[in-house]
């Protein structure tokens, strides 16, 4: 019992923490009029300069977003700015859209369009990477590579293929590897794009009658379409990708994989990922934006009403940089505005059923309770103390069958009579008094024993989770912007989520407290 309030102690430490920091960045918004941004550049040698794209324009802004201003219009149909990237020299810039892909060397003053496609899939560019003097191009039918700056380009027919291009990301200050999203799969590229090697295979993609080759690495199961990856630039061995399922971690260049815990993200379905210079991991989603730490997501976005959210971008400067619905919006993770520091804990546990109290009532409805092992104990030490009762069963067939004979004038005479059953029992029994010294089922029970510690242990580990969860989502729903409806319902239906959770490992009992500490109305 000590260890269980021992860990709930350190799971509260951790919500309070995690209450001062959720929520707490400022977010203004730097867009002004402009709205259904999609993607977004800033320069790494001055973050005053800004790039955004939205449909048919590229706006830049030469003082944080103080003012916009259009430099670039793109022409044509579904002329989306899907990409935006720097060159090696930080004046370079590179915009993939769908009708094109477009450079200007002088930090978008003038711009000339260096590619397009033959056929409408390849015209529209989905990505683009600039590597010294080698373009690496995404498009909907495939990845195309230039290096002679620009002036030719070839197709990668090799290993890709002709899907579509989701991004693409290098790796390692020297001898930098490229990771790409496609449709079919993540890839991986050694050699500045020479030969690919498929790192994880879509499940969306694969033939369902295809088999995995005995030489294809482990792949996350029942794998959804890939959205993002993102490599280390410090380190050529470390990268995520994003996908439906959640977010995925290797330390080996793809060799293999672990998931990341979804404990406090709202949706699964992670858009896209950011790295800050510290290795600090962030996440977008559709309504939100998360920060990895300590195990567990953090949302930094609660009181921000965007809409729709469509790229995260972060500067040297740690200022966080979001597109979306409504505009532009910048924030800086090393703000400290501390807007829930007046949040106290006792406040939100006042109605709520203790967590001890939730613990052992989530114990007794798994029956795994310390007391049933001694229990056990106990029964198996006295087990000597109780003799072993044998019952034995005999029947004599001797004279179970016999000639009736004797006379010659009885009709039955000389016949094969049944007699009467001859029966023999007898009771024993034996003590074995070594079992008083030394019982074998000791053994089992210490089997059973140190199985049923690491249940209660994962039991505990999850109620402490939930438990500390729904606090965290119940004061962010205090927090949250009232016009935010969409946010709201996403939390309010997470909040429900985490309740039934409890619910279900307690057999209801959370919830019938509930209403027993809830508030009466005042008549």
């Amino acid at each position: 019992m000590k260890r269980m309030v021992f860990s709930a102690v350190v799971v509260w430490l951790n919500l309070m923490s995690n209450l001062l920091l959720a929520g707490e960045l400022s977010w203004e918004n730097i867009g002004r009029e402009n709205l259904n941004c999609q993607a977004l550049l800033v320069n790494a040698l001055d973050s005053r300069i800004i790039f955004v794209g939205k449909p048919g324009n590229i706006l830049k802004t030469d003082n944080a977003g103080k003012s916009w201003r259009r430099v670039l219009a793109v022409q044509g149909r579904g002329a989306d700015i899907n990409d935006l990237a720097i060159g090696i020299d930080n004046n370079v810039v590179y915009a993939a859209t769908g009708n094109g892909l477009y450079r200007s060397s002088n930090l978008g003053e003038r711009w000339e369009r260096i590619f397009r496609g033959k056929a409408e899939l390849e015209n529209q560019c989905t990505a683009v990477l600039s590597s010294a003097e080698t373009i690496f191009l995404g498009t909907k039918a495939g990845l195309f590579i230039s290096r002679d700056y620009g002036r030719s380009w070839f197709k990668q027919q090799i290993g890709i293929g002709s899907g579509s291009i989701i991004n693409i990301e290098s790796a390692g200050q020297k001898n930098a590897v490229i990771y790409l999203t496609a449709f079919s799969g993540i890839f991986k590229s050694l050699d500045n794009g020479k030969s690919w090697e498929r790192i994880i295979t879509s499940y969306s993609h694969r033939d369902a009658n295809e088999e995995i080759g005995k030489d294809e690495p482990e792949q996350p199961d029942k794998l959804t379409k890939i959205n993002f990856v993102k490599a280390d630039i410090r380190s050529s061995k470390q990268l995520y990708f994003s996908c439906a399922r959640g977010v995925y971690r290797s330390i080996n260049q793809g060799q293999s994989w672990e998931k990341l815990t979804e404990y406090g993200l709202l949706s699964s379905d992670v858009k896209m990922l950011c790295l800050a210079d510290n290795s600090e991991l962030y996440a977008l989603t559709s309504s939100g934006v998360f920060l990895y730490s300590s195990g567990r997501w953090i949302e930094l976005s609660f009181s921000l009403v965007a809409g729709r959210l469509n790229y995260l971008a972060l500067d040297t400067d740690s200022n966080l940089y979001i597109t979306g619905e409504k505009g532009v919006y910048k924030a800086s993770s090393k703000d400290s505005s501390n807007s829930l520091a007046v949040v106290l804990l006792q406040e939100y546990l006042k109605n709520e059923p203790e967590i001890r109290d939730v613990q052992e009532a989530a114990i007794k409805y798994a029956e795994v309770s310390s007391e049933k092992i001694a229990q056990w104990r106990k029964g198996a030490a006295k087990k000597a103390l109780l003799p072993q009762v044998s019952i034995g069963l005999d029947r004599n067939t001797g004279d179970l069958w016999h000639w009736e004979g004797g006379s010659t004038t009885k009709t039955d005479d000389d016949t094969l009579r049944r007699g009467r059953d001859n029966l023999d029992w007898d009771v024993s029994l034996s003590w074995d008094l070594s079992d008083l010294v030394w019982n074998e089922a000791q053994t089992s029970i210490d089997v059973r024993s140190k199985l049923m510690v690491e249940l209660r242990g994962d039991i505990l580990d999850q109620v402490n989770k939930i438990y500390f969860e729904r606090l965290r989502v119940k004061s962010e729903l205090d927090n949250l912007a009232l016009e935010d409806r969409r946010k709201r319902f996403d939390k309010q239906l997470k909040f429900q989520e985490l309740t039934a959770s409890l619910d279900a490992l307690t057999s209801g009992y959370y919830s019938e407290q509930l209403r027993k500490l809830a508030p009466k109305e005042r008549a």
